[in-house]
């Protein structure tokens, strides 16, 4: 997927809750080797394997496709693709008040190792804290 295609998903999934990536963004973190996407235009996760460690740096689905377990398919499809490059757990970040993301991580077995709090701050000043989820692939 280009850097554009991701961005476009981006903001879509993210019109009105957050900070949508730009395509230079994307185009930046894609230069890495370490970097990796899974997905398509629909719903796409961008990840990362460093060492034995792999990161969720983005998940995001057009709202058109929600509910039509495509983020649920780019998880799977980040653990093989995170096992394939050897790491043994896979970690990512989310926020607390996140309804959504919440029940599909903890559902594939993610669970909370740690929280910064106040991590986040939204628009109406409230703040969020982050959790740190974490998964043994092994």
């Amino acid at each position: 997927m280009t850097p554009e295609t991701l961005a476009t998903c981006h903001a879509r999934a993210f019109a009105g809750s957050g900070r949508a990536w730009t395509a230079p963004e994307f185009a930046g973190l894609l230069e890495s080797s370490f970097v990796f996407t899974v997905g398509d235009a629909r719903a796409f996760l961008l990840g990362r394997v460093i060492a034995d460690e792999a990161e969720v740096l983005t998940l995001a689905t057009d709202p058109a496709y929600r509910r039509l377990g495509l983020a649920r398919q780019c998880l799977a499809a980040f653990e093989d693709a995170a096992r394939t490059r050897s790491a043994g757990v896979a970690f990512l970040e989310v926020a607390e008040d996140n309804a959504a993301a919440l029940p599909l991580y903890l559902g594939a077995g993610f669970a909370e190792a740690a929280r910064r709090a106040g991590y986040y701050t939204r628009a109406n000043g409230t703040k969020i804290d982050a959790l740190i989820l974490t998964k043994a692939l092994d």
